[in-house]
This record gives structure tokens, C-alpha cells and sequence, in this order.
């Protein structure tokens, strides 16, 4: 090879690097009912746009003859259904990603699962799609999974719809029967708020419309899935929207360097252009932007860089830099959707960690407003929320966050809830309006605060909150410790599972959503009678960790106690002394701890009472013994 041949060998593998850095990317998504043909469609996009290797090819040909489902024909769906479980039974699970590009254009798709139980896998591919792919067998037309799918990429800000009428083949290429098809989904979809709605009839089998025309549908004048794809408009919104920054990391290399790094959500910004923190309403003006390849005059939505200010104002992680004339909303109650995606149900009350942007605090939701029937978009009531589901839900904040409203910016309207004790995502949100119920109420400052109120007392506050199973002897164990602190002159008060539900908890029943509302008022009840200088004693079940860490987390430092009546059910059950076990046995009683409801276990709790075979006596004085040792007695 001479010189001259490997320097423009080189400058052609150059060009056509750069050529790909700057095409216009495209995510997408295919979804729709069982067996629409989304992983085979998928299939011809990668076939017919020479993206499968030779070994790829020959690892299909043999899959094909194995699981395949189309004859002697290859199996196209078999590039995408990667998993062993999926090619047995023909469906598609998880969510399979793939990247292909054309001259114009490079794209991400994502195949989403058809079967209802796999709805919130369609969700996650759906939240970061600009266009969905919505396939209906021309067969069959709109099905109920297919109507699911439509409003849940309504839901989740899509605007961009192709509906694939599939399988034009088993119907004879029939225009009459594809116009019934398309019409009758405008109908349906007459309120989504799609900007563009395209229907394509095709086979993806044989390729028909897919990539290429097909032979049998002269009446079809549209354009072929690949040149829409191609062509479509999706991009500009991220742009023309109001400049959001959040921030994922301050970038302090030496003591001369601040900076603040992350990647820009929404709009432009320009050195030289007035910022403000979110929130506090911090100001200061652009010194640099730096990129990839060095500092650069300005950058736009999708760009990851760092930005300088000529202010050294305080900036951490989880903040949000914006424009002073557009800013975001700021609150710690809103309204939002919520797309629930654990097996556990989601309990009001219950509190969880909320993900936005780059910054997490913990949320609970208030009220469930009303849950969607996705069937028939009716708005039925509930207290829980169960797996797929979807509600409209007012949320709680630890503390007020900014966000802008998820019609008007996907990347900062959006969340994710979190479980905090198994650290699993378990739903998703996109914010609708803040609720603005509390942005008059202040904290009123108080001459006589808790500690003087203590400092009276001679005792520190706490609450020592005894869980255990029914019957474990928490009531009996509590009252003893009351009764010596009270000989002991200290100043106590009680709050027992059984008595407060006779006022303050009557309307609740024993449904865990009931159970997680029950601990949650006693716990704010606890932290005024701690505020007033007490030792409350708290007798609960209390059988979830996640409601009991809500409780200690609305004490001070130190004030929680949780005290562990370890007593085994067997022995429990021996004693019985309400007969509530044989109820319970008998079905007479539902959602009974230890029985059909489960009870969560302290791990590591301040003081762990083992109650068998001794007295209650002694195992009081445990618990007298540890305030004293720590404390909370006073001298």
C-alpha cells in the first residue's frame, strides 16, 4: 500500500467516524399486544440494513431451525428475544435494546414486552423513547393490550406515534381492512396529544413497507417505516425548552478550579448568561463551558459539560441551575402520575426515597386521588396500588426540590420511587402541578422549646417504642416500665395500639395501607408529647421496618429507642390472651400478624428483650437499666 492509498484509507476511516458523531439519533420503541410481530420487525430493520454479522447470521439459521416459528424460513424475531425463556414460549420478557443506523440517521429501539404482567418493562422502555412503534395485527386490530400501550405512551410524553398495521399478508393486502384498523385507532387516540400519527400497513415477515415497498399495496402512497423513521421531527422540544441544568458533580481539581459538571436536560446556555440555583435563588453569570473538547462559547440539550461561574456561590450535587427569566417550579407537595412497578404494593403513608434528576429525598404519598383503569381510562377509587398499576397520587416531600411539570419537560418532571430498605426502583413518576396547601404555613418560633420544657422535667425525652407479635407481652412489659418510672417521679405517657384505636385511629382497619397510616399518626402524636419533654411509651405491632424508621426518623437524635419483645409466635400463640390466633386460624380474622400478614423483625434494634421464661419484672428493668445508663433519667 503506498502512502498515498493509506492516507486516504485513513482520512475515509476519519470521515465516516465523524460523519457517525454527528447524525441525528433517533430513540424508539416497538410495542403492541402478544405476537403482533414487534421482535420480528425489529428483526428485518437490522436484516435489511446489513447489520448482521456472518456469524450472527449462521447462529440465526440455527436458532431458527430450533425455536423458529416461520417454517424453513429464518426466524427474524430470534435477533431480538435473547433470552432462553422468551425463545421457548415465543414472547418477548425483558426489554432488548439495539442500535442501527442508515445515512441519515442512527437509532435505538427498544422491543418491549406484549403480555400485561410485563407492562412496566414497556414503561421503562417508553420513557426514554421519542417515537413509539405501535403494532397491530391486521387480523385481529385493536386490542385491549394494544389500547394499554397507546395511553401509556401518552402517559409517559411520547408524541410521535407509527401504527404498524402488521400482518397485512394474512389478510390479503387488504386496503379496506388496514382503513378500518387506522380509523378506528384515531377515534381511541383523539385526545393523546400526538403530534404525528402515521399508520403503514406491512408484513414484517417478508419486509413489505419495512424497509422497502411492497409488491401488493399499490393503494398505499405513504411512506415506508425506515423513511419516516428517517424523517420524522423528534428533537426539538429539549431544545426550544427553558434551559435546565442539574447538577451531578462539582469539579474541584485544585483550589484555583470550581466547576460544575453534568449533562444539560433542557435549552441552550451561553457564557456570559445569568443563572440562579433553584431554590435558594442564588445568581451569578457564565465564565466558562467546557466540553469534551475543551471551552466552548455555548451548549445545547444532551451536551455533558462544566460550567464556571463568576460567583463563588455555594452549588452541590442535586442542585438546578436555570435561567433567572425561566424558572422551575420549587415544592414539596405536588401531583403526579405513577406507574407502580413492584410486587409490593404501594402503601400511602408508607415513606420511600424519590429520585429526581441528581437529587433524592424521601417522599411519601399523601393520598391516592384516584387510580386508571388503563381499559377503559375510568378513574376508580383505592387505597393501594398493586404491580402495573397506574394512579394519580399526591406526594409529601422531606423537603422542596425543583422540578418543572412533566407535560412541559420530560427530563425534569420525571422520577423514580425507590424502596428504602431493599434499595430496588419500584415506580416511576411524571409530575403534573406542585401543590402550593402549605407554602403559607411556617414553623412559629416558641419561647419554651423542648429543651427547656426538658430541662424542667429533669429527664431527657424519648420514645421507646416496644414492637413484637401479638401476644408477645409488650403491653405488660411497657405498663411495668411506666409504672417504675413514674414511682421514680419521671414524666411518661403511654400510647397503646389497642386504646389509640378506640379515638385518634378508629376509622382504620388492619390492611397493610391501614397499619402504615396507624404507625404514622402515632408517630407524629409521639414527637409532640417528645417535644413536650416526655418518655412516651409506644406499644405497636408495628410490623414493617419501613414504618418504623418513618418513626424514628421524625425524632431528635438519640430519642428513638426500639425496643425488640422477641417472643416466638409458638409461644404466642399458648398465650393468646384475646383469642386472637384462634380467630385468625379459624379465618376469622384477616391480615393478622404472624398469620397472613407478615411481621418484619428489628435488626438491630436498642434494646432486645427476650421474653421466654422469665419475668416481666425483670425483663422491665432491662429497659430502666438502659435510659438510666444513657442518660434520659437526669441525675
Amino acid at each position: 500500500m503506498t502512502a498515498d492509498v493509506k492516507e486516504a484509507a485513513e482520512t475515509a476511516v476519519t470521515d465516516y467516524i465523524l460523519a457517525q458523531e454527528t447524525k441525528d439519533q433517533l430513540r424508539f420503541l416497538t410495542c403492541g399486544s402478544v405476537d403482533d410481530g414487534k421482535s420480528t420487525l425489529i428483526g428485518r430493520l437490522l436484516f435489511d440494513t446489513k447489520l448482521i454479522f456472518e456469524d450472527q447470521l449462521a447462529a440465526l439459521e440455527r436458532d431458527s431451525r430450533k425455536h423458529g416459528t416461520v417454517g424453513e424460513d429464518i426466524d427474524l424475531a430470534l435477533l431480538v428475544d435473547g433470552l432462553e425463556a422468551e425463545r421457548e414460549q415465543g414472547i418477548t420478557i425483558d426489554v432488548a435494546y439495539r442500535f442501527f443506523a442508515t445515512d441519515k440517521r442512527k437509532f435505538i429501539v427498544a422491543d418491549t414486552p406484549g403480555h400485561e404482567q410485563y407492562t412496566r418493562n414497556m414503561a421503562t422502555g417508553a420513557s426514554t423513547a421519542d417515537l413509539a412503534v405501535l403494532l397491530v395485527d391486521a387480523r385481529n386490530g385493536l386490542l385491549v393490550q394494544t389500547r394499554r400501550h397507546a395511553f401509556i405512551a401518552s402517559l409517559l410524553g411520547i408524541r410521535h406515534v407509527v401504527l404498524a398495521i402488521n400482518k397485512i399478508d394474512l389478510v390479503e393486502y387488504s386496503q379496506s381492512r388496514f382503513d378500518e384498523i387506522r380509523k378506528e385507532f384515531e377515534v381511541f387516540a383523539n385526545g393523546f396529544d400526538f403530534e404525528t400519527l402515521q399508520a403503514i400497513p406491512m408484513s414484517a415477515r417478508f419486509g413489505d413497507n419495512v424497509t422497502a415497498r411492497g409488491q401488493h399495496m399499490d393503494w398505499y402512497s405513504g411512506p415506508t417505516l425506515l423513511e419516516h423513521l428517517e424523517t420524522v421531527e423528534v428533537g426539538e422540544h429539549a431544545l426550544e425548552a427553558p434551559f435546565r441544568f442539574p447538577v451531578q458533580w462539582v469539579n474541584r481539581p485544585n483550589l484555583d478550579f470550581r466547576g460544575y459538571s453534568g449533562t444539560i436536560a433542557s435549552g441552550r446556555v451561553s457564557v456570559g448568561d445569568e443563572l440562579v440555583v433553584a431554590g435558594p435563588a442564588k445568581m451569578s453569570r457564565v465564565k466558562n463551558i467546557i466540553g469534551a473538547g475543551g471551552e466552548v462559547p455555548e451548549a445545547a440539550a444532551g451536551e455533558a459539560v462544566t460550567i464556571t461561574l463568576e460567583d463563588e456561590i455555594d452549588i452541590s450535587r442535586g442542585d438546578l441551575l436555570s435561567t433567572t427569566a425561566h424558572r422551575p417550579d420549587v415544592a414539596d407537595q405536588f401531583a403526579a402520575h405513577v406507574i407502580w412497578m413492584s410486587d409490593e404494593p404501594l402503601l400511602p403513608g408508607r415513606p420511600y426515597l424519590l429520585k429526581i434528576g441528581t437529587r433524592t429525598v424521601t417522599a411519601t404519598v399523601s393520598e391516592i386521588k384516584h387510580k386508571i383503569n388503563v381499559n377503559t381510562f375510568e378513574h376508580v377509587a383505592g387505597k393501594t396500588l398493586e404491580l402495573n398499576e397506574i394512579a394519580f397520587c399526591n406526594f409529601a416531600l422531606s423537603s422542596a426540590v425543583p422540578f418543572d411539570p412533566y407535560e412541559a419537560n420530560r427530563s425534569t418532571g420525571s422520577f423514580i420511587l425507590i424502596d428504602r430498605m431493599s434499595n430496588a426502583t419500584v415506580g416511576a413518576g411524571m409530575i403534573w402541578f406542585a401543590l402550593r396547601r402549605a407554602s403559607n404555613i411556617h414553623w412559629q418560633a416558641l419561647d419554651v422549646d423542648k429543651g427547656a420544657r426538658s430541662e424542667k422535667l429533669g429527664q431527657k425525652p424519648a420514645v421507646l417504642w416496644f414492637t413484637g407479635l401479638s401476644g408477645s407481652g409488650k403491653s405488660t412489659i411497657a405498663s411495668i416500665v411506666e409504672k417504675k418510672l413514674h414511682i421514680d417521679g419521671r414524666h411518661t405517657y403511654t400510647l397503646d395500639g389497642d386504646n389509640v384505636r378506640h379515638g385518634l385511629n378508629k376509622d382504620l382497619g388492619f390492611t397493610d395501607a391501614d397499619r402504615v397510616e396507624n404507625i404514622r399518626r402515632v408517630g407524629e402524636v409521639a414527637r409532640l408529647f417528645t417535644d413536650a419533654g416526655l418518655i412516651t411509651l409506644v406499644s405497636f405491632i408495628s410490623p414493617f421496618q419501613s414504618e418504623r424508621q418513618l418513626a424514628r426518623d421524625l425524632m431528635g437524635e438519640g430519642e428513638f429507642i426500639e425496643v425488640f419483645v422477641d417472643t416466638p409466635i409458638e409461644i404466642c400463640r399458648q398465650r393468646d390472651p384475646k383469642g386472637l390466633y384462634a380467630k385468625a386460624d379459624r379465618g376469622e380474622i384477616k391480615n393478622f400478624t404472624g398469620i397472613d400478614s407478615p411481621y418484619e423483625a428489628p435488626q438491630t434494634p436498642e434494646v432486645h428483650l427476650k421474653n421466654v421464661d422469665r419475668e416481666p419484672e425483670d425483663i422491665a428493668e432491662e429497659v430502666i437499666a438502659y435510659l438510666r445508663e444513657r442518660g434520659f433519667l437526669g441525675s
